[in-house]
């Protein structure tokens, strides 16, 4: 397996692991709550139409020319990629509350005991939200594996590992019957962003007619150097917290934070 195939495939494992564990705490707390027949019902249907979309898309993808394929494709991961670097490099400076799986269950929980119930059997609710959850979490992967597949034309790959990372989530999910709030999500964001970012630069440039040195074997040298960039970043942005209205910026409301770290920056 070459370098580009085992990194498509650990960002496509490691993406499709961080969306599977905030779909399953959805369906968790409608399920737990509402019964499980219609959440499973959901999500059953959410992964249908998932499968729908990547078996339409894929092949379209790939008549692409290679060229095209790659700018189309490196741009694309660049803008998922810098939006996962840049929250995932604001919430480990502090400035963006981090994901707890333990207050979104309770919430959505919260939700599911306060909705009216309908008849007696199908339970529209606890369709419908599982449904949507699976559906929304699953539409970021499905973008995943169809430009990490088609770039490389290795779908199957890409969806192999996807399917991997579900499976593996869902059994954890069903030994522990609770959310894995003990998964160290916001880490797994944190690379996933800096795998994203480094595949999007790695494919836009030789779509572009650059000639990296090496060939593949240059994500070895390009990925350390986005991780080591977001690291900096990271020890920056913690270090420029500016006051704000109230207090300090730290004792501020995380979007305060980061507004005002952004003002100051841009000062």
């Amino acid at each position: 397996m070459s370098a580009g195939e085992l990194g498509l495939a650990l960002s496509v494992f490691l993406a499709c692991a961080v969306e599977a564990v905030e779909a399953l705490t959805i369906v968790l707390a409608v399920g737990t709550t509402r019964g499980w027949r219609s959440a499973l019902a959901g999500v059953g249907a959410a992964m249908l139409a998932l499968a729908a979309i990547v078996a339409a898309l894929g092949p379209a993808l790939t008549a692409l020319p290679i060229d095209l394929l790659r700018v189309l494709v490196g741009g694309l991961l660049l803008i998922f990629g810098l939006q996962w670097l840049r929250k995932a490099i604001l919430r480990a400076a502090g400035l963006k509350a981090k994901h707890d799986e333990r207050e979104t269950y309770a919430q959505e929980r919260r939700a599911a005991q306060a909705a009216g119930r309908g008849g007696a059997g199908f339970d529209a609710y606890a369709f419908a939200i599982s449904f949507k959850g699976v559906l929304l979490e699953g539409l970021e992967v499905a973008f995943i594996v169809l430009t990490f597949g088609a770039n490389q034309h290795r779908i199957p790959l890409a969806a192999a590992a996807a399917a991997a990372a579900v499976l593996l989530v869902a059994a954890a999910g069903a030994a522990a019957r609770a959310p894995l709030a003990k998964v160290p999500e916001n880490l797994m964001k944190f690379a996933v962003g800096v795998m994203l970012t480094s595949f999007g630069m790695f494919w836009g440039a030789e779509g572009a007619g650059a000639s990296w040195p090496g060939g593949d074997a240059a994500l070895l040298a390009i990925i350390p150097g986005v991780l080591l960039a977001a690291i900096v970043m990271t020890r920056a942005v913690g270090r420029a917290q500016p006051p704000v209205a109230g207090g300090e910026i730290a004792a501020a409301p995380a979007e305060a934070r980061e507004e005002a770290t952004v003002r100051a920056w841009r000062a």
